[in-house]
């Protein structure tokens, strides 16, 4: 797998990439008090990592991010160097496989992470998310509402994600995303677990 993802990296086979941070994902986090912008933060699958830097510009300041393909960690590292001095202050960017991290986090951002994964590594999945949360953490962010031909991404929806989170999470909010971008409006759901 770890190979695939590389060779889509190398050559620019990422339409997954918004250009932008998920405006989901922003609206999510910037409701958050500033006490709470000092959480252990992961995104997995960081890609070109605009999460990541919506996080640092509004006061986080214990961000990790992970992906599998070393083409778009570099490329992140050499983007935030040039983007912020003393981002390795508050970012750790690290390159490896998701299922091999260690926790705790506080909270988990999820944006095209899941869908990027075959569909019978979603037990696994939602076993580390909740091996990598400290007691009380939170698992956020969008997944896809239809289905797809072939893969990735995979779809899924609502009633299979309940069915797949609700024997380890509380299942705070699981809903059609209201502030989708506008090629993915009515096709995805905002959810909010918690550990």
């Amino acid at each position: 797998m770890h190979t695939d993802w590389e060779k889509r990296w190398q050559t620019g086979q990422t339409g997954w990439d918004l250009g932008a941070a998920s405006p989901p994902l922003t609206a999510y986090a910037d409701q958050m008090p500033p006490e709470k912008r000092h959480l252990r933060v992961l995104i997995p699958g960081c890609g070109n990592g605009y999460e990541a830097l919506n996080l640092l510009q509004h006061g986080f300041t214990n961000i990790t991010m992970v992906d599998i393909a070393p083409t778009a960690v570099e490329r992140l590292r050499k983007r935030l160097a040039a983007h912020k001095p003393d981002w390795e202050t508050h970012l750790q960017v690290i390159c490896a496989d998701f299922f091999t991290l260690e926790g705790p986090f506080d909270l988990i951002l999820e944006q095209t992470f899941f869908c990027a994964l075959d569909p019978v590594q979603r037990p696994a999945y939602v076993q580390k998310m909740h091996d990598l949360l400290a007691t009380g953490g939170t698992l956020a962010g969008v997944l896809f509402d239809r289905e797809f031909e072939g893969g990735p991404p995979f779809g899924g929806d609502a009633a299979e994600y309940e069915d797949l989170f609700q024997p380890r999470f509380h299942i705070r909010t699981l809903a059609p995303c209201y502030n989708s971008i506008a090629p993915r409006a009515g096709s995805e759901v905002f959810f909010i677990l918690k550990k």
